[in-house]
């Protein structure tokens, strides 16, 4: 094992600021269910930047948020050591998603609790690239697909807001699987890009009123992938990984149930009946959904770009831009 780990950490500055090139020391022996993990590829999240916005770090002791924080959950590399109880053996090339507060995989090796983490064995047909490209925007867009199955009716119609996001472009293809007619939102430079990706129907956010055409394409139900309010409303159920907001740099997610008291109140009415039936959900830990992914068509394994471990901070700007299509990767070993 080497002396020193070399990371990227982010500390209490806020994007971009925060960002550091760190060396932290060499994780000891792992624990029963630990892997140390040789990382290859890690992807970069917005999740990522809205977490180093967070005012409260400032505030936390060092011993529940040290200085420097690990950044990214997506990964894919080797094992290098493994527990007794983890289920993998050193030499297995894996991928998968790993959360702590402190931890992160953009560095050289990656502490993987696999009681709270998913792992899964990389086929060998599967760039490292690919397979760390997937596991936080394949779960999110799995999790808003279950959230929606029970409520698409005889019409099978699905609309997407956002379908050439990170999420969006998997919960077309999911959607596609199904046999779902599907509207989806996106400007007119994607517009061929979702279609392959499994939309049917194509609305210009840009150059179309989106709530009418929604409205009109009439759908089961409606996944949100880019925030907002404007469309709430025009299907029996709207599911939201963001929330109202439509800003990128605060969180998203079910989080924002905890500042948005109309957001709690549109749920608890639409759970009682009194209003349509509204969620905001983050994405669900299930290994057999990430296991899906091993027969993703290799080509609809989307990436944007892919920068060395150096140049994280350049790949950052470009995932800030908002324009990028697929998963920004950065290489790490």
């Amino acid at each position: 094992m080497a002396s020193a780990v070399k990371a990227w950490t982010f500390t209490h500055e806020g994007y971009p600021h925060a960002i550091h090139k760190s060396a932290l020391p060499a994780p000891f022996r792992p624990s029963a269910t630990e892997l140390h993990v040789r990382v290859k590829a890690a992807a970069l999240n917005p999740v990522d930047i809205q977490l180093m916005n967070l005012p409260i770090w400032k505030y936390l002791p060092k011993f529940f948020a040290p200085l420097e924080k690990g950044i990214a959950e997506d990964f894919s590399g080797i094992v290098e050591s493994a527990g007794k109880d983890s289920g993998y053996e050193v030499g297995d090339e894996v991928f998968g998603i790993t959360f702590t507060l402190t931890g992160g995989t953009l560095q050289n090796v990656a502490i993987v609790n696999t009681k709270s983490s998913i792992v899964v064995k990389k086929p060998q047909d599967m760039s490292w690239e690919q397979a760390a490209a997937l596991p936080l925007v394949w779960l999110t867009a799995r999790t808003a697909i279950s959230n929606v199955e029970l409520f698409i009716q005889s019409n099978s119609r699905l609309a997407v807001l956002g379908g050439s996001s990170g999420v969006g472009m998997y919960v077309l293809q999911l959607a596609a699987q199904r046999g779902w007619e599907v509207l989806s939102t996106c400007s007119s430079r994607n517009a061929e890009f979702v279609k392959s990706m499994g939309a049917t129907r194509i609305v210009d956010y840009n150059t179309s009123d989106v709530p009418q055409a929604v409205g009109e394409f009439e759908p089961s139900a409606i996944i949100d992938c880019v925030g907002g309010t404007s469309c709430i409303g025009l299907a029996n159920r709207y599911v939201t990984i963001v929330g109202d907001k439509t800003g990128r740099d605060s969180m998203g997610g079910a989080a924002t149930y905890l500042w948005n008291p109309q957001m709690v109140v549109r749920t608890l009415l639409g759970k009682i009946g009194v209003g349509k039936s509204y969620a905001c959900v983050n994405l669900k830990f299930q290994k057999e959904w990430l296991e899906e992914t091993l027969s993703l068509d290799r080509e609809k394994i989307i990436i944007d770009s892919t920068w060395e471990f150096d140049q994280a901070k350049e790949a950052f700007a470009k995932l800030n831009t908002g324009r990028a299509t697929g998963k920004v990767i950065v290489r790490v070993g």
